[in-house]
């Protein structure tokens, strides 16, 4: 009975072309998926690229500056742009910091469509944890980005219910379900095989599309790498199969079966991340950025007022830097650097208030992303391919520290009153960002099993009762 149901169920799905026009569409939909998110990893490359040449270009300028100097030549260049002196290079020559994408950057665009890839740290800037955004496209950031996740997450779901909602129906309303009364097998068992035929060929059919598109689109590699993307995926659309079974033998027609469907759909896969969402910037919500910035300007107009008073104190607590720092040499950049100094210390509070309730809502959300598999394989995705939350948390960290390492290079220069050479170019702070290690995706993928596992026995409890009353042969 197994066998005969598998070849006609698969017969039936061939005469009727929906292997075929499932096929055609998931390729063209993963293609394009993944064209885009090739185009925003390149575009992202592009712009790290372009800004590191800059830099080379102008390490180039300083380099024949600085010769120039220590030949005893005359610059034709602002006094106060001259590298010699070391605000001159902490200011106008600093470094790339730069976050390189990852080997799977395409597969989901994540956060990255919200901050800035590379920033140049200086000497005399503003504190860069308020400096790490930039302006986006409104219209993109409402309706996202038609990446692989996007696919994934959204359509995919509306493919297998286009699919899968009237298995059962479409026999009860046609007549041949009288048939099936006949037979020793019980509803939910025949049911479950339908399911699982379009099962294996949906994801035969994601996987060797999955492979195809990734070989089209230039990818140089290992196909290894899409097994954890794969494994997720295959969690998901198991999850979807088994709340399709469970439909089919609770609800009835194929109208009642589609809206019932379509509402899951719109739950797990909006209601329920929206609502999350809004109510953990409500329980958690963030400090304003305005206020902070309103901050940032007093604490500068108060130490702006007293800076020989904070150079003092800032001496006194670093007598290495005082030895060759006599009161006629003082300079704008001794007092300023003195007081920014002051101003990060007393600013320190409300940018740990900030983090803490972004780092609170993220956990608020880590915690509850159990109640929706879109949730579940977003995260997976996003931290798979590098551009999560965390990993952006992770480089705005990495800058900040390189910040502070840039400035503290150059203080001693500052004041020691040591002119920069060309010898100490040599030994410049250069960034390099470390990467988050992405944490293994066999959980999500075996919580997703178990929760269609629980699905389909809910199916066959249904199905029994089904049997039990007689419904099956009910027109």
């Amino acid at each position: 009975m197994y066998k005969f149901n598998f070849i006609y169920e698969l017969k039936g799905l061939l005469r009727n072309g929906w292997i075929q026009l499932l096929s055609l569409l998931l390729f063209a939909l993963f293609f394009f998926a993944f064209y885009n998110g090739h185009e925003k990893v390149n575009k992202r490359k592009s712009d790290i690229l372009a800004a590191h040449q800059e830099v080379q270009e102008s390490d180039q300028v300083m380099l024949k500056q600085l010769d120039s100097v220590e030949r005893g030549m005359e610059v034709t260049a602002s006094p106060w742009t001259i590298p010699s002196k070391p605000m001159a290079v902490g200011n106008y020559h600093p470094r790339v910091a730069a976050m390189d994408p990852s080997n799977l950057a395409f597969i989901s665009t994540g956060q990255s469509d919200l901050f800035t890839h590379y920033v140049k740290p200086k000497t005399s800037g503003d504190d860069l944890a308020l400096n790490f955004t930039e302006i986006t496209n409104p219209v993109q950031q409402l309706f996202g980005s038609f990446d692989p996740a996007f696919v994934i997450i959204f359509l995919l779901p509306l493919i297998i219910i286009a699919f899968t909602y009237n298995v059962l129906s479409s026999e009860r309303e046609s007549g041949t379900l009288r048939l099936l009364a006949s037979q020793p097998i019980s509803l939910a068992s025949w049911v479950l095989q339908k399911m699982v035929i379009r099962l294996f060929w949906i994801l035969v059919m994601i996987s060797v599309i999955l492979t195809i598109v990734f070989y089209i689109n230039g990818s140089d590699r290992s196909i290894a790498s899409l097994l954890p993307v794969f494994g997720v995926t295959a969690g998901y659309i198991l999850f979807w199969f088994a709340l399709a079974f469970i439909v089919n033998l609770w609800v009835g027609s194929s109208a009642k079966n589609a809206i019932a469907l379509i509402g899951l759909w719109l739950l797990f896969v909006l209601l329920i991340p929206s609502t999350l969402n809004q109510m953990g910037s409500t329980l958690y919500p963030m400090p304003s950025r305005t206020l902070m910035i309103n901050q940032l300007r007093n604490a500068k107009a108060e130490a702006t007022k007293k800076q020989d008073e904070i150079l003092d104190n800032f001496l006194r607590d670093h007598p290495e830097y005082a030895i060759n720092d006599p009161n006629q040499g003082r300079s704008f950049y001794h007092r300023y650097m003195a007081s920014q100094q002051l101003v990060r210390e007393e600013l320190q509070p409300v940018i740990q208030k900030f983090e803490g309730q972004l780092q609170n809502q993220q956990q608020w959300i880590s915690q509850l992303k159990w109640l929706s598999p879109a949730i579940i394989v977003q995260q997976e995705l996003n931290a798979l391919a590098g551009t999560s939350t965390r990993d952006y948390e992770s480089y705005r960290k990495q800058v900040t520290a390189f910040a502070e390492t840039w400035r503290q290079h150059l203080l001693p220069f500052l004041y020691n009153n040591q002119p920069f050479s060309s010898q100490d170019y040599k030994n410049l702070p250069v960034f390099e960002y470390v990467s988050l290690e992405s944490d293994s995706t066999a959980k999500s993928t075996l919580v997703l099993a178990m929760i269609a596992l629980g699905l389909v026995g809910l199916g066959f409890v249904k199905g029994m009762a089904y049997q039990s009353s007689r419904n099956i042969i009910t027109p």
